[in-house]
């Protein structure tokens, strides 16, 4: 089997490309990504690419198709990953994570490709204080990215056929260690900040929800989209994906975070403005298609594992939201210095 994973040099790519080489020891496993964050490695001990077969970089807007051949499964990953970055460069955003990929799958089809994964998000749902959402329910995109998930999921649909298998999973938010950690999601930063500062400060009043999702139970799941058949939801499925236990509100986590670094101050601002972004998911779909998929590491074991991790990196910057492990600042540090132009592409 052979294996293309787009955008593998990001936060998600070193944990999926370890779990699919230990699941598929015999797969055939090739990298694609442009290289913004190749650089960002945190307590790795040696490269995760190593466990790929091959490593390719490129800019998924002119990908070359040849790297399609023979190619059984893509999973693309490829996308300016959050809201901060998809603000500042929205048209960019839409064009990589959209367009691209949308031509991206036009192409796989063509070449054969039998099963495409594609990393959608719950952020889609947006706003939503009337109950869990399902797959049924009406989206709010309220960010670029967004929007960019609900554009992708919308023109891959057509695509499916009896011979392409197409599987959105719309992810929760992402947290955990990865060789590529990222600071800028709401548990990494809250242990990150514990760690640093001894000191958790919600900006907001604490009440939204979030469903979280631990990314080695990400790449569980697109392990099973991977081999995923019709018998499974059809041709073209669009699915939560994760649990419905780890539905929380952002107070609930920094107290949970709170409770394993003991003297640790949790700060709430009870007079902050409505956080627009609140929502719960209901995964009951994935439950039922996925049974032996279903997440698996706990809140309390994910936290873990970053305490462990960052102590390990001997971290210690208590600011940590300037700092490379915040995607949008590694980027505008490449735009400062000339690496990039105004597009996100590479200057010859």
């Amino acid at each position: 089997m052979r294996i293309l994973i787009t955008g593998n040099l990001g936060y998600i790519g070193p944990v999926l490309s370890r779990h699919l080489r230990a699941v598929w020891p015999d797969a055939e496993l090739v990298g694609f990504d442009s290289g913004y964050f190749a650089h960002c490695l945190t307590g790795a001990t040696s490269l995760p690419e190593t466990v790929l077969n091959q490593q390719h970089f490129g800019d998924v807007r002119s990908f070359p198709v040849a790297l399609l051949k023979g190619v059984d499964a893509v999973i693309h990953l490829a996308a300016v990953s959050n809201d901060p970055m998809g603000n500042q460069f929205e048209e960019v955003t839409l064009d990589i994570n959209w367009r691209s990929g949308i031509a991206l799958a036009e192409a796989a089809r063509a070449a054969g490709v039998r099963s495409f994964v594609f990393a959608s998000s719950c952020s889609v749902y947006g706003f939503a204080e009337d109950g869990p959402r399902t797959e049924t329910s009406p989206v709010d995109p309220l960010t670029a990215y967004a929007r960019s998930k609900v554009f992708s999921e919308r023109d891959l649909a057509p695509l499916a056929a009896d011979h392409f298998n197409v599987t959105c999973l719309r992810f929760a938010t992402a947290c955990g260690m990865s060789e590529r950690l990222r600071l800028d999601l709401v548990l990494n930063d809250f242990v990150a900040s514990a760690r640093t500062t001894g000191t958790i400060t919600i900006l907001s009043d604490g009440t939204p929800w979030r469903p979280l999702i631990h990314v080695e139970d990400m790449a569980r799941a697109m392990e099973w989209a991977v081999q995923r058949t019709a018998h499974a939801g059809g041709n073209y499925l669009v699915v939560n994906a994760g649990s419905d236990e780890w539905n929380y509100q952002v107070r609930d986590l920094a107290h949970a975070v709170g409770r394993a670094f003991p003297g640790v101050q949790v700060s709430i601002n009870p007079n902050a403005q409505p956080d627009r972004r609140s929502y719960r998911v209901s995964f009951g779909q994935f439950r039922q298609l996925a049974p032996k998929h279903q997440p698996q590491v706990t809140l309390d074991a994910a936290i873990r594992g970053l305490q462990t991790g960052l102590e390990s990196m001997m971290f210690a910057d208590a600011q940590f939201r300037t700092s490379p492990l915040i995607r949008l600042h590694t980027l505008r540090r490449h735009l400062d210095a000339g690496r990039l132009n105004p597009q996100l592409s590479w200057k010859a």
